[in-house]
């Protein structure tokens, strides 16, 4: 398993994960529908992930859809669908050329299964990739989370693959979704909401937060360097005093 404390050479975060919030308001801002908003948000990836490489970031993760975006409307929903599809069929061939690895987490049983073929295409394109780690939660929900990976455990519990007196802390992350992953040392929210949204709620136990009023399509490549930054200037103790 990872190292998931661990910093870069320079100070900065190893792994940052994305609340990307506010594609529907930007839309809306400029009498347009929230689709448009979400069109612009996608846009906005490329430019994040690119920046991530140039400030040794090793992985990044964004989230894409949550467990509760299913109550939004019929409309809404179908609509990000496709564009998760246009997304993945667009980036693809640039994801590959830039050395990206990719990998998708969430529950992908109410996924279609024209998206999860080109899910699992990408991630087998990319499976060798050497660069930046751009994880995509997709049909994501953290407690959703713990209780498919509690299930799991469960299950090896009861098949007797594993010894209930011997479960501890580390024990359930090698049952999450994130489980080749390091712990996030960063987690940023834009659009000015300060909440966490059940976004990687294990794994976010020792990161430091941002929460920015920027809306997500106006997220740029320079305020993402200048929260980087501020990460490197922070005291991480980890529960300890310095001597």
């Amino acid at each position: 398993m990872p190292d998931t404390r661990h910093s870069s050479g320079l100070g900065g975060p190893t792994h940052v994960a994305i609340i990307m919030d506010g594609n529907g308001r930007w839309a809306q801002a400029r009498g347009r529908p929230r689709l448009f908003g979400h069109h612009a948000g996608a846009k906005r990836v490329r430019e994040i992930v690119e920046a991530c490489g140039v400030l040794d970031v090793k992985y990044i993760t964004i989230f894409a859809f949550s467990t509760e975006n299913w109550k939004r409307t019929q409309v809404e929903v179908s609509g990000l669908m496709s564009l998760f599809r246009r997304y993945i069929r667009k980036e693809t061939r640039a994801l590959t050329n830039q050395g990206v690895r990719v990998r998708f987490i969430g529950d992908r049983v109410r996924l279609d299964r024209p998206l999860i073929n080109l899910m699992d295409t990408l991630e087998k394109e990319t499976e060798f990739n050497a660069g930046v780690n751009l994880t995509i939660a997709l049909n994501y929900g953290g407690r959703d989370e713990v209780a498919r990976a509690t299930q799991r455990l469960a299950e090896d519990v009861a098949s007797g693959k594993l010894d209930p007196a011997s479960i501890d802390e580390e024990t359930l992350p090698r049952y999450l979704d994130t489980r080749v992953l390091p712990d996030p040392d960063l987690v940023i929210r834009t659009s000015g909401e300060a909440r966490i949204s059940n976004f990687l709620l294990w794994q976010s136990a020792y990161a430091e937060y941002e929460f920015v009023d920027t809306l997500w399509p106006d997220f740029t490549a320079s305020e993402f360097a200048r929260l980087c930054q501020k990460y490197g200037q922070r005291d991480r103790r980890f529960g300890t005093v310095k001597a």
